[in-house]
């Protein structure tokens, strides 16, 4: 039985006590500073003081929980902006036509892009104005209301992947506020290194790939010789290639798609526990805003293709000596990030067709509240002309 002292010092109703740590309970604490009393009206048990409380409150004295009252969430929103584009560039796997699926990706990317309630200026789209009639860079996108968000866009992350039919290919968005997303201007590639959350804090994109697998391998607790590590194949990885092999890692080569390798090093048992390598910046902020949500880490430092590139870029402000941390491509602990998958990938599956309509995969990731969310939607065939292009 609780006295009538201990109710006045501080006792406060059921449904305003939540787990804690450890099963702890902490009370809630009402706007006045004072726990909250209000009576539940559904439920005479609401009423009943928390006799644990009473316990753990002296232990943990002057530790109150405040919880933090659920906003807009962004990402929830920009997963039908994904599976639109995804469902149309689906219409084109495995025929051949890159361009043909990039095209129909970006058109329904585009159209329901515009419905969404927000002040939005792609950072990173389909390349400059003259280049590309819609997502390009600097173009301003949705109603105009707030909130103002940087977009960064990649309809179809695996053009070729998608033309040939193979499997890693992506349709990307990530959101963060106005002026918080690193912009690559001319810098078209990055030298990058990514890990999921037990790696974070293991690696440097300026150490050997030697050294790296080692620290990775410590931290995970992991023999070198089960570390699976993401490369892009390309000739010029072929010296890295046979690096990691010396080590004993295994390489993990993929054509196409460093976003989605860069993803997986973040998501269980993916079996990619790194990514390292030369790909693009783009990619590289695009990934950033996934890992920020996974809890990963990816570390870039730019890289030019020639020496013009380089002097040009320097001219306009760029360092390629800095090393770009997750923080420095995405400045801000609330970013969107959404994922629909096109084909079938580590932890998605891709686009399935029926006489009813279609079926998609999507990863839903926000970093403020740490949520990653996977969704599977049905689409009725019917109202998918509404938004994807037919063939």
């Amino acid at each position: 039985m609780v006295s009538s002292s201990s109710q006045q010092a501080g006792s406060h109703l059921l449904e305003d006590c939540i787990l804690g740590p450890e099963g702890l309970h902490f009370a809630r604490q009402g706007p006045s500073g004072l726990d909250n009393e209000r009576t539940h009206p559904s439920s005479i048990a609401a009423n009943l003081p928390c006799l644990r409380c009473s316990r753990t409150r002296a232990k943990y004295a002057g530790v109150v929980l405040r919880p933090t009252r659920p906003d807009r969430n962004l990402a929830l929103e920009m997963v039908r902006v994904t599976e639109a584009a995804a469902v149309s560039a689906a219409r084109w796997s495995g025929r051949g036509d890159k361009n043909a699926a990039d095209g129909a990706a970006v058109d329904a990317m585009r159209f329901v892009l515009g419905a969404v309630q927000m002040d939005g200026v792609v950072v990173i789209g389909e390349g400059e104005k003259d280049e590309a009639p819609m997502l390009y860079n600097g173009e301003r996108i949705g109603n105009g209301h707030p909130p103002e968000v940087d977009i960064a866009v990649d309809p179809v992350d695996g053009t070729s992947l998608t033309a040939s039919g193979r499997n890693g290919a992506l349709s990307v968005i990530a959101l963060a506020p106005r002026g918080t997303m690193f912009n690559p201007g001319p810098c078209f590639y990055m030298m990058k290194i990514a890990v999921g959350p037990r790696g974070r804090g293991s690696v440097d994109v300026n150490a050997s790939a030697t050294d790296n697998l080692k620290e990775l391998s410590q931290r995970l607790k992991k023999p070198v010789q089960e570390l699976g590590v993401v490369v892009l194949d390309r000739p010029r990885h072929d010296n890295l290639v046979l690096e990691i092999r010396e080590t004993g890692a295994r390489v993990l080569s993929i054509s196409d798609g460093d976003v989605a390798g860069a993803i997986a090093t973040g998501w269980p048992n993916s079996g990619a526990d790194m990514l390292i390598g030369i790909g693009g910046t783009p990619e590289g902020v695009i990934a950033a805003a996934a890992l920020k949500g996974l809890g990963g880490e990816i570390q870039g430092v730019l890289h030019a293709r020639n020496p013009e590139e380089q002097l040009a870029a320097e001219a306009m402000g760029y360092d390629f000596t800095r090393v770009l941390s997750t923080d420095d491509l995405v400045a801000s602990d609330n970013c969107f990030f959404s994922a629909t998958a096109i084909t079938d990938g580590d932890f998605l599956r891709g686009v399935r067709f029926t006489e009813f309509g279609a079926t998609t995969q999507s990863l839903v990731v926000r970093s403020r509240s740490g949520t990653v969310r996977t969704i599977e939607t049905f689409h009725r065939h019917d109202k998918l002309q509404e938004f994807t292009t037919g063939l």
